[in-house]
């Protein structure tokens, strides 16, 4: 017989601001702020105060990141596992601003269906709101002729998903002409890209926490196969390479098995999960950046 310690864990030590916690989510409004006033073009080098022109970009992307990791904290706190507040990370960076968000998972997960609740509650939530913020800003895109195009400027890949919205909200874009993203556009496409990298089925990514509910010991295989792809797929864009380095240096092939490991999924996990791995192939975007 087999015995678990309880999950209602009682927090006993005194509850502190957390500091850390407040000033990463400070800086990355900042940092995001700064690289929404560049595209905006203007100069905050010179002239610092027109940071403010960076709000629409800073506000959009914040709130995905924010709704995304916000659905893993409740989901996590649902089934009584410990977890920290998001820790947004900064990036001075003039494209995006930040890496992204994460919480702290300070206890074991009880079993596989909290597995998919926890996993997939911030890529679902996050999702979602891409897709709005996405519709909206499409409409305040711009179509310019190609001719036109400065040298040297960055394109943007675009995944399943996006091409739908783009058809949707704009209609048949013209032979010759191209979309200049307004900044919520620009968010939302950064908070599709993000939602698929988070969703690649290996580790402890969410995508690694769905595949390791619906699959169990399979996951590795799963995880090495994925890493084999995308090795290939460098050729298309670097990054794929730099992110398989990663995931295998810091992440590795393994996903830790919960308490209970045996509890089979109710066939709405089930769903949740193959859901979750749908978004992944409709947010993927096989050559994200090119520049021209």
């Amino acid at each position: 017989m087999n015995y678990y310690p309880p999950f209602e864990l009682i927090e006993t030590r005194p509850r502190r601001i957390p500091w850390v916690n407040i000033i990463l989510f400070v800086a990355t409004i900042l940092t995001t702020m700064a690289a929404g006033a560049l595209h905006a073009g203007a100069d905050i080098l010179s002239s610092p105060l027109l940071i403010y022109k960076g709000i629409p970009f800073s506000a959009s992307l914040m709130l995905i990141l924010g709704v995304h990791e916000t659905g893993h904290y409740i989901a996590s706190r649902r089934w009584r596992v410990k977890a920290s507040l998001p820790y947004f990370i900064p990036v001075p960076h003039p494209l995006l601003g930040t890496m992204g968000a994460f919480i702290k998972v300070r206890s074991p997960i009880p079993n596989r269906k909290a597995l998919v609740d926890i996993g997939a509650s911030g890529p679902l939530s996050g999702f979602v709101l891409a897709v709005l913020v996405t519709a909206i800003g499409l409409a305040s895109s711009k179509l310019v002729p190609v001719e036109g195009r400065p040298e040297g400027g960055l394109l943007l890949g675009s995944s399943l998903i996006f091409s739908w919205l783009v058809r949707l909200v704009l209609g048949h874009i013209p032979e010759g002409y191209d979309i200049i993203l307004s900044p919520m556009a620009f968010a939302g496409w950064i908070g599709l890209f993000v939602t698929a990298l988070n969703l690649i089925p290996v580790g402890q990514l969410d995508g690694g926490h769905v595949v390791y509910a619906l699959f169990g010991e399979k996951h590795r295989l799963i995880a090495r196969l994925t890493v084999l792809v995308l090795l290939p797929m460098g050729m298309l864009w670097m990054g794929w390479l730099v992110w398989a380095f990663l995931l295998v240096l810091f992440l590795g092939m393994r996903h830790p098995p919960p308490y209970d490991p045996y509890t089979p999924l109710d066939w709405g996990r089930k769903l949740i999960g193959y859901l979750s791995l749908l978004i992944f192939f409709l947010c993927f975007t096989p050559t994200p950046f090119k520049v021209t």
